[in-house]
C-alpha cells in the first residue's frame, strides 16, 4: 500500500474502535439476552452455596417461541405490481425472480433467524445484495440475515443511511487469508481488535492466529452528480484487501444506500437499535425464579427436620439419627425437641404463578394465541376469532416486519435491475392454473426508452403477502367457503378456487381435463358404462 491507503486504513480502524467502544455494552446487553433466553441467567448471580437450588421455568423463552411460531405463520412474500399500464409482464416476471431468489437462499431459514435477533436481541438486520456465483454463474439477488453481534451502526445517528461508516465483522484462521490474498497476507499484523467472544459455556473455540475480516461500508455524496455513492472496502490486519472504488468509482450499488434494513421491535430514543422482550420481562422471570428458590430451599428444609439434644438427655445423637434401631436408652425426653420448619405463607406460591401469568399475558402469548380454548369452544372458525383477537401484539410486529422486508425487497429490485446482465428463465404462474410458462429475465426488461431514445428505470409498487399456514385459520377460511357455495352466492368451481388445501392444483388441472375432452367423447364414455343401464346389467350391442 502506498502512505496515502495507509492513511485511509489507519482512519478506518480509529473509527472501528470508536465503534467498538461505544457498542461494548450493547454486546454485553445481547449476551445476557441469549443467557435470559436459554435460561442461564443464574449465571450472573454470584454462587454463595453450592447446594441452593437454581430452579428456572422457561416463562420468556416459551412466550418467544410462541410469538415467533405466530410469525413464522405469517412470512411474508413479495408481490410486484406495476404502476403504468404495459408493464404487468415484467411485474409478473419480477415477482418469480424474487421468489427464485428467496427460495435459492432459503428465506425460510434467514426469516426464522431474523425473528430470534428481533424478539431476543431487539431488533433484525436484513442485507441485500448480490451473489454473482448463484444460478449456476449467472448470478442472482440476495435477502439474507446479519447477526447483530456481527455489525455496528454509527453510534451518532438513529437513521442507519446517516452512519459516517458501517462496519461487518467476522474472524477468520490466518490461512483463510492466505488462500484468497496471497501478497497482502504477508504483512498482516496481529489483530488486537477482535470483537466477538471466541468461547461459550459449551463449545471451546481457542483464539489461535484468527484475524478479524472487516467489511467497511461508507456513504458519500457527490453534489457534481446530485446522488450518494455507497462504497465498501476489506480489512484485515491492518491491510486493504479490496476497495470498491478502485474496482467501481461510481459505486457499489446504483441504487446508492446503505445495503442494510435495521428493524427495532421496541424503539430506543437516539439509536437505531431496539429492545426486545427479554428487557421488557427479564426481571419478572428473575423474580419468579428467586421466589422458587426460596419455594425450594423451604421444602428441602423441612424435609428433615432438626433434633435438639441436650447433654442432660442423657441420649446419644448418633443413635438417635439410626432411624433402624426400635429402642434407644436415656435419662430425660425433656431435653429432646424437634424444630420443624415453618411452612411459608400461601400468597408466595399465588405470588409465583401471576408473575409468570403476567408475562404471558403482557406479552401477547395468552391461552387464546397458543390455541387452548375453554368451554366447549371447538368450531375452527371461533378458535380463529379467539386466536385473532388475542394476537394484538403479534399481528403489530408482523406489520412492522413486512414494513421492513419490503424496504428490503426494493432494494433487491435495484440489485437486479442494476446486475442482471444474462438472461435468466423464470416460471410465470398461468392464470388458468394450466401449465406454468416460461420467460427470459434481463436488467434490461426493466427499463423503457422515452420518445427522445432516453432511458428511464421502470417503477414497481411492492406488496407483501403473508404466507399464512395456521390450521384453524384456514380451516375457517374453507367454513366460510362451503357455507357461501352452499347458499348458491358462488358456484361450486370457484368455491374450488377460493378453497385452501393441499392437491388443489391436481384437482383443478383434472377438472380441466375432463371438461375439455369432446362431447362425443364423454357421451361414449358414459354409454360404455354400466352404471348408464343399472349396476350389473347386460347390454346388447
Amino acid at each position: 500500500m502506498n502512505a496515502k491507503q495507509n492513511e485511509n486504513v489507519e482512519q478506518l480502524y480509529t473509527l472501528f474502535n470508536e465503534y467498538r467502544s461505544a457498542y461494548a455494552a450493547e454486546w454485553e446487553r445481547l449476551d445476557r439476552c441469549e443467557r435470559v433466553y436459554r435460561g442461564e441467567h443464574w449465571q450472573d448471580v454470584p454462587v454463595q452455596d453450592e447446594n441452593e437450588p437454581r430452579p428456572m421455568t422457561p416463562v420468556i423463552q416459551s412466550t418467544i417461541e410462541n410469538v415467533r411460531a405466530d410469525l413464522m405463520d405469517q412470512m411474508p412474500e413479495a408481490i410486484v405490481l406495476a404502476d403504468a399500464p404495459g408493464h404487468e409482464r415484467v411485474a409478473e416476471m419480477l415477482t418469480a425472480v424474487l421468489r427464485e431468489n428467496h427460495r435459492l437462499g432459503r428465506f425460510d431459514r434467514e426469516y426464522a433467524r431474523l425473528l430470534h435477533d428481533l424478539l431476543v436481541g431487539g431488533y433484525m438486520v436484513q442485507e441485500t445484495g448480490f451473489d454473482a456465483e448463484a444460478m449456476g454463474g449467472f448470478g442472482a439477488a440476495f435477502l439474507r440475515a446479519v447477526d447483530a453481534h456481527n455489525i455496528m451502526f454509527d453510534p451518532l445517528c438513529t437513521d442507519i443511511q446517516d452512519s459516517r461508516a458501517i462496519f461487518k465483522f467476522a474472524p477468520y484462521p490466518r490461512a483463510w487469508f492466505e488462500a484468497r490474498y496471497p501478497k497482502q497476507a504477508a504483512d498482516m499484523r496481529e489483530d488486537m481488535n477482535r470483537v466477538l467472544r471466541m468461547e461459550d459455556n459449551y463449545l471451546s473455540r481457542g483464539n489461535g492466529d484468527t484475524l478479524l475480516l472487516i467489511e467497511c461500508w461508507q456513504r458519500e455524496y457527490d453534489p457534481e452528480a446530485g446522488r450518494f455513492r455507497v462504497h465498501m472496502c476489506k480489512l484485515a490486519g491492518r491491510q486493504l484487501l479490496e476497495d470498491s472504488r478502485v474496482e467501481k468509482p461510481e459505486g457499489y450499488f446504483v441504487h446508492g444506500q446503505y445495503p442494510f434494513v435495521v428493524t427495532p421491535l421496541f424503539a430506543r430514543k437516539g439509536t437505531a437499535l431496539g429492545y426486545g422482550f427479554v428487557d421488557m420481562f427479564e426481571t419478572q422471570q428473575r423474580y419468579a425464579d428467586k421466589l422458587d428458590q426460596i419455594i425450594l430451599k423451604n421444602a428441602l428444609m423441612a424435609s428433615h427436620n432438626k433434633l435438639l439434644v441436650t447433654g442432660a438427655s442423657g441420649f446419644d445423637p448418633d443413635d438417635l439419627r439410626d432411624w433402624s434401631k426400635e429402642v434407644h436408652r436415656g435419662e430425660n425426653l425433656n431435653g429432646v425437641t424437634w424444630f420443624p420448619t415453618a411452612p411459608l405463607p400461601g400468597y408466595i406460591l399465588n405470588y409465583s404463578q401471576g408473575i409468570r401469568q403476567s408475562i404471558r399475558e403482557e406479552s401477547g402469548s395468552n391461552d387464546f394465541v397458543r390455541g387452548q380454548t375453554y368451554g366447549g369452544v371447538t368450531a375452527a372458525s371461533a378458535i380463529a376469532a379467539l386466536q385473532e383477537a388475542g394476537s394484538k401484539r403479534s399481528r403489530m410486529v408482523a406489520r412492522t416486519v413486512h414494513g421492513a422486508f419490503e424496504e428490503a425487497v426494493r432494494q433487491e429490485i435495484e440489485v437486479e435491475r442494476e446486475f442482471c446482465i444474462f438472461p435468466r428463465k423464470v416460471a410465470l404462474q398461468n392464470a388458468a392454473g394450466g401449465k406454468a410458462e416460461h420467460a427470459a429475465f434481463t436488467g434490461e426488461d426493466m427499463f423503457e426508452l422515452t420518445a427522445r431514445n432516453n432511458r428511464l428505470p421502470l417503477e414497481f409498487t411492492v406488496s407483501v403477502r403473508a404466507q399464512r399456514e395456521n390450521r384453524f385459520t384456514v380451516a375457517a377460511h374453507n367454513e366460510l367457503v362451503l357455507k357461501l357455495v352452499q347458499m348458491g352466492m358462488v358456484t361450486p368451481d370457484i368455491g374450488l378456487e377460493l378453497m385452501l388445501f393441499d392437491g388443489k392444483r391436481e384437482a383443478q388441472a383434472m377438472m380441466r381435463a375432463r371438461a375439455q375432452q369432446p362431447a362425443a367423447e364423454q357421451d361414449g364414455i358414459a354409454l360404455s358404462s354400466p352404471a348408464a343401464y343399472g349396476q350389473g346389467a347386460e347390454v346388447n350391442v
